[in-house]
């Protein structure tokens, strides 16, 4: 792929209806991306059921919800959640008596661990295991699913899960010099990517953002076929991330959050939807722009490319909606700030030198540089600066937007969709909204 495909027109659900079925596949945490998408089918009457990743009790050992937890899990939700631990990934999982992946990241320190080699004999059985449960979890999941699904209804399976980062103290540390690192903190994102650490991550990232996608599509497959032979429909979302159409000097161009370590899974996400088309199933994986969210705050600087989309507002119709979002955010800056001006910021930021060659859409994703953190970082630092309040962000304002916007484009084009992948760009999320509201 050399080029992204964008979505080019607003469509409107034509399919499901009151009583259909709408499936998350991913349990529901704070802000994100799902909770768009979940308003859309309580709004056009779905029945909402869920999944949970299930808790890990003291001992590590993985196990379903409580009555308590389940309640408050399915309050949260609006819907009924089926109460399998479904957790993916394998850094917790291993051999009787032997370290989990997770354990042995834990012997490593900021010292050794760029040199620190691991033993892939045994992580190659500890992902088997972890494959292996979470299959066979999944298994007794669609057994439950497939009886609580009456005929005739159509079916929406909604992919939300990613991450994978194993929960040790010595990655954050990692993390924070990686991808906030400036000056003499810096640290190449190539030195992650090299490193045994690193590619036990991209192996985790794999089994939970793109794997577990893979794993649905097969196991549903029995559902699928029993609705469609009931004259029912049957449709796959999953939430990607392969960079942005925002505005750059006045035209919409692709660019992208830089280094984004779990692109080689977003990229391997998309190959399954594309494989799923080839064979008849309409899945389709909506690369979503960037916002921010309790999982993307680590990522300094990802508001940047948030930030132009109210230029967008403007270039797509404006109008009385847009004139109160633009004065709600400027309420948010310092007296002596404007929104004209923190723009003229993120466009002296886009068209710097050492941004230049991260607008490499076949390279993504490009591992970062120091000049190009030591912009980054300085650039939303400053941004930071310009407000009354870093707790209130107009970042934050943009973000419970474009969740609404994505939700609603999404929810539209899933009735008959135009590709297994699209990329949800500025004009469209700023078109949907004008709409909208």
């Amino acid at each position: 792929m050399n080029t992204s495909r964008p979505l080019e027109k607003i469509s409107h659900n034509t399919l499901f209806r009151e009583g259909d079925i709408f499936v998350l596949f991913g349990e529901l945490f704070g802000r994100g991306y799902a909770t768009g998408l979940l308003e859309q089918a309580k709004a056009a009457g779905m029945d909402v059921i869920g999944i949970t990743v299930g808790r890990r009790d003291a001992d590590n050992t993985l196990r379903a919800l409580t009555d308590e937890e389940l309640a408050e899990a399915e309050a949260n939700l609006g819907g009924k959640i089926i109460n399998v631990p479904l957790m993916a990934g394998f850094d917790q999982d291993a051999p009787e008596g032997t370290p989990t992946p997770t354990e042995l990241v834990n012997e490593m320190t900021m010292d050794s661990w760029q040199e620190h080699k691991l033993d892939w004999d045994h992580l190659a059985k500890c992902r088997e295991l972890g494959t292996e449960r979470f299959k066979a979890s999944l298994a007794k999941i669609m057994e439950q699913l497939n009886g609580m699904i009456p005929a005739g209804k159509n079916v929406f399976f909604a992919h939300t899960m990613a991450g994978g980062i194993p929960r040790a103290k010595v990655f954050m540390a990692i993390a924070n010099r990686i991808y906030k690192g400036r000056g003499a903190r810096h640290m190449p994102s190539q030195n992650l990517i090299d490193s045994d650490l690193g590619k036990l991550i991209l192996q985790n990232f794999d089994e939970v953002t793109a794997n577990s996608f893979g794993h649905l599509l097969e196991a549903s497959k029995s559902i699928r076929e029993r609705i469609e032979a009931d004259g029912g429909q049957v449709r796959y979302t999953a939430y990607g991330y392969h960079g942005t159409r925002v505005l750059i000097e006045g035209e919409y161009k692709w660019q992208t959050y830089t280094s984004y370590t779990q692109g080689f899974a977003k990229m391997n996400l998309e190959n399954f939807a594309k494989t799923a088309w080839d064979n008849g199933v309409k899945a389709t994986v909506f690369n979503c722009p960037e916002i921010r969210t309790n999982s993307s705050d680590v990522f300094a600087g990802i508001e940047l490319s948030l930030l132009p989309l109210l230029a967008a507002f403007k270039k797509e119709g404006g109008g009385a909606w847009v004139d109160g979002i633009w004065q709600k955010c400027q309420d948010l800056l310092k007296d002596d700030a404007t929104v004209e001006g923190m723009l003229q910021k993120v466009s002296d930021y886009q068209q710097d030198d050492a941004m230049q060659p991260f607008y490499n859409f076949e390279a993504w994703p490009m591992q970062n540089s120091a000049a190009q953190v030591d912009k980054t970082v300085g650039t939303s630092q400053e941004i930071v600066d310009l407000h009354k309040n870093r707790k209130e962000l107009i970042s934050d304002e943009l973000s419970q937007h474009v969740v609404a916007a994505t939700g609603a484009l999404i929810f539209g084009e899933a009735s008959e969709p135009a590709a297994p992948v699209l990329w949800l760009d500025h004009d469209m999320v700023a078109q949907s909204l004008i709409q909208s509201n």
